[in-house]
């Protein structure tokens, strides 16, 4: 089995519209390391695209779900629920934010919490409009590719999408969008496309993933809350691609003085397994009626038992801490490559989600972005890009990694950035 005979086959069989980066194919990965089926030896920044904080194969995560499947693997929580369930719920809603009462609900991936915490927003307040963020991505779902605030490549040929969905600008000094702007065109929408109370919620995540890793400005945030609390519309925080110590916390919405009413979930939650979820104020979440939450799969107990090891990891490793040293590092490295690497215009994140951006608003440089991810995939080092032009690169490496296994991406990374 060779990786060109692989590609061969993945061409004839699967079709065009999942795309694949890489071209070579996995055979086995342990904590930040991968192996193709010809041998070679990549160190993993994509992560699964932010799935493994906790790495490839952490013994723990391994352990928890060994001991699941000797017990049971599924019985659909809606029709033999189970204790690890219930006990999950309970970490959650002690570790969001804000000491007011909360229910956790699970699901399956990032686009199904998305989707039922917008129906839950609708269900609590009795509104239909969503408002969502240009650069935003909340899925690939026909509803949260209506929330997804990027065209090319999610919505080409897909539509029409739900109605009742709008974006405003997300505000950014570095694109031109000021904090000032940002409110007045939500301010404009209220007049001019939806009245304040139609609206059922606006979401927002504290970081933007796939938008470019922009931190929302603490001082929007505010301002949201605010207009939110004036109009009795709910604030959705997405920390499907933020939570679980990306940011040096264990959720991004922590390091900003604003408490959302509902937080969506996934990725990170079970190391690799599928899990996702909301959390929010008890009474929102109680909204629905029975039976209008769930899902065959949602709350996997494999994936449950996963989930519960990847918080004791988290608590008992620091990784939260150590999101916030390795990304100091990180972001001191790229600080210090600016003078010699003048494509660089921004480096920014919180925690260990840091980004690097190559070329202004005005010229994006999305040929250099790619050439510095080939050059680097080349070395053997993973790297993904984002952003509206695709010109930023975002460090996704799990928070687990060997410090020797760190170093020698940083060199990788070094030498892909200077050619």
């Amino acid at each position: 089995m060779d990786n060109q005979s692989l590609q061969q086959r993945r061409l004839a069989a699967s079709p065009r519209g999942v795309g694949v980066m890489c071209s070579f194919y996995a055979d086995r990965a342990l904590n930040a390391e991968l192996w193709d089926v010809e041998g070679k030896r990549y160190i993993d920044f994509a992560a699964g695209i932010a799935v493994l904080n906790t790495g490839h194969r952490h013994p723990r995560i391994v352990e928890a779900i060994s001991a699941q499947l000797e017990r049971f693997t599924h019985t659909a929580y809606q029709i033999v629920p189970y204790e690890s369930y219930i006990g999950l719920a309970e970490r959650i809603n002690a570790a969001t934010p804000g000491s007011h009462a909360k229910k956790t609900a699970f699901f399956t991936t990032g686009a199904e919490a998305v989707e039922n915490a917008v129906k839950i927003a609708r269900a609590a307040t009795g509104r239909p409009g969503v408002i969502a963020f240009n650069g935003g991505f909340h899925g690939r779902t026909l509803l949260t590719l209506a929330l997804t605030g990027k065209v090319a490549p999610y919505k080409i040929g897909f539509g029409p999408f739900p109605g009742d969905v709008h974006h405003l600008p997300f505000p950014s000094d570095l694109h031109g969008v000021t904090q000032e702007q940002a409110v007045h065109a939500l301010q404009q929408l209220f007049k001019a496309d939806i009245e304040a109370t139609r609206v059922a919620a606006i979401i927002i995540e504290p970081v933007q993933g796939e938008g470019g890793f922009n931190p929302v400005p603490p001082a929007f945030f505010r301002a949201l809350r605010e207009i939110c609390d004036q109009y009795d519309i709910l604030l959705i925080a997405d920390e499907v691609q933020t939570g679980f110590a990306r940011t040096g916390k264990l959720f991004a919405s922590e390091h900003f003085d604003v408490l959302p009413d509902l937080i969506t979930f996934a990725k990170s939650l079970a190391g690799g397994m599928p899990l996702s979820g909301v959390c929010g104020r008890a009474e929102i979440m109680d909204a629905p009626a029975p039976g209008g939450l769930g899902g065959t799969y949602a709350g996997n107990p494999l994936s449950v038992a996963a989930a519960h090891a990847v918080l004791d990891i988290i608590a008992d490793e620091d990784l939260t801490g150590r999101s916030q040293r390795l990304g100091d590092r990180l972001r001191q490295r790229l600080e210090g490559l600016r003078a010699s690497v003048p494509q660089i215009s921004d480096v920014r994140g919180l925690g260990g989600m840091i980004a690097v951006e190559f070329g202004t608003h005005e010229q994006p440089d999305a040929d250099f972005a790619k050439a510095v991810q080939a050059r680097a995939l080349e070395r053997g080092l993973l790297l993904l890009t984002c952003g509206a032009y695709g010109n930023v690169i975002r460090f996704l490496f799990p928070l687990t990694i060997e410090d020797a296994v760190f170093d020698e991406a940083l060199e990788i990374l070094e030498a892909a950035l200077r050619g």
